[in-house]
């Protein structure tokens, strides 16, 4: 789903380098791309990382029931691994194969717009999607505040915890502030008698970019600052609650109450970490993963500063949009329509139900989109309890920042971070240098 653990963020080298694995497709059967003619239906293509697996499966459902009852448009689906997407978007578009229909992460769209690859949402598109989804969503799928597509897999940031480890610990539930955060850490944290970790109390992992950077910028957010400024051209977390964000993850790492060495995915299924900020995606492999372990996870809102503190976290997602490219535009944004926005009968939620399409293809993969009317449809019946804090945080969640410098500026905070944890720079001196190098990566003539 989101980016995590899939994601392995893309350099600018990345984007340049004509990959092989990146021009390798595949696609379910269907017609030649047509002309539209009497006979010949259009063939629109659509570019997605859902390559294998439930995703695969998940998606075909819905385009083969389009192509069953639409004779004059049909779509053929096409997939690359999460990390050859956006490599594959920029050559084939460069070749003059560019997709019809485009499924990128939202961090990638101010890159795209600026390339020319993402066509604007025709005004009454847009005005649907603004009046459908929430804030976050839209603000993912919009650059400049032109909204570029359909929000799809929107995932919210909140905090996993292991119920037994804290009643162990004699905690009776989760922490509210980062001051009981702190002592939920302590008190969980284990270590052998040779100083190896047996628990970590709250997971920071350099695994990567969602634990690394997300978490950090959920708690930037909780605390009321963000990572870029306002116009995208500067970083802001050179600021009090940037400062108070690293000075958090600083103390838990040199105190002992966590160990970014360990991998968080394989350590919290098995009872080794207490705590963690992740996305909303993990419950369904957590699930599957820790079995019956599994009722021993609780998830809560991403604590606060202060108990009085206003909620905020992170968002990420996914946007389905049409390429500037595409011949068929007005067909392209039809099936969008169809498969976002028209409502179909569900059988969550009780006799006379209706989603969209995408809402259900979501929750069926242990996802969410960003509809809350749809997701509250949806999760009513034998949802897992887990994904309703997340749902929650559709409410309050502030959208990762994606101006056309956004996925360098990320891999930049990820090795500053990284760097702060490890004991390489101090507080002072990874502020400083996020905020020399980001500065200089957003400010970019693009």
């Amino acid at each position: 789903m989101t980016p995590s653990p899939r994601t392995g963020g893309l350099t600018r080298r990345h984007f340049a380098l004509a990959l092989p694995s990146a021009l390798l497709v595949s696609g379910c059967a269907a017609p030649h791309r047509g002309t539209g003619r009497p006979g010949d239906p259009i063939v629109l293509t659509l570019l997605s990382h859902y390559a294998s697996g439930e995703l695969k499966q998940a998606l075909q459902g819905p385009v083969d029931e389009w192509n069953a009852t639409h004779e004059r448009v049909k779509v053929r689906t096409k997939a690359v691994e999460f990390t050859d997407l956006l490599t594959t978007f920029m050559v084939r578009q460069a070749a003059g194969q560019g997709p019809d229909l485009l499924h990128p992460y939202c961090l990638w769209n101010g890159q795209l717009v600026r390339a020319g690859v993402l066509r604007p949402a025709p005004a009454e598109r847009a005005e649907e999607i603004r009046r459908g989804y929430s804030a976050a969503a839209v603000g993912s799928s919009s650059v400049g505040g032109t909204v570029y597509g359909y929000p799809t897999e929107v995932q919210t940031y909140a905090l996993y915890y292991n119920r037994r480890l804290l009643r162990e610990a004699g905690l009776d539930g989760p922490p509210r502030t980062w001051r009981e955060l702190e002592d939920a850490a302590h008190r969980t944290a284990r270590r052998d008698r040779y100083g190896n970790t047996l628990v970590q109390g709250f997971g920071l992992s350099s695994y990567d970019d969602s634990t690394t950077v997300g978490q950090t910028l959920a708690l930037l957010n909780a605390a009321g600052g963000r990572f870029v400024s306002a116009d995208g051209r500067s970083t802001a977390i050179d600021s009090p609650a940037g400062r108070a964000v690293f000075d958090l993850e600083h103390r838990l790492v040199t105190e002992g109450a966590s160990a970014p060495g360990v991998n968080v995915y394989k350590a919290f299924a098995s009872g080794q970490v207490a705590m963690v900020i992740s996305a909303g995606w993990w419950t369904g492999s957590l699930k599957e993963v820790m079995g019956t372990d599994y009722r021993d996870v609780g998830v809560a809102p991403v604590p606060v500063p202060e108990a009085d503190g206003r909620r905020a976290t992170l968002s990420t997602g996914f946007m389905l949009g049409v390429n500037t490219a595409s011949r068929h535009p007005r067909e392209a944004w039809e099936f969008l329509h169809w498969l976002n926005s028209d409502k179909a009968a569900v059988k969550s939620g009780g006799k006379g139900a209706t989603a969209t399409r995408m809402s259900a293809l979501q929750v069926s993969v242990g996802s969410l989109t960003g509809r809350a009317d749809d997701m509250s449809t949806l999760l009513k019946a034998g949802a897992d309890p887990n994904l309703r804090p997340f749902l929650d945080a559709l409410a309050y969640a502030v959208p990762e920042p994606n101006g056309p410098g956004a996925q360098a500026a990320k891999s930049l905070l990820r090795k500053n971070i990284e760097a702060l944890w490890t004991g390489q720079q101090s507080v002072d001196e990874a502020l400083r240098t996020i905020r020399r190098q980001v500065d200089q990566e957003v400010a970019r003539s693009w």
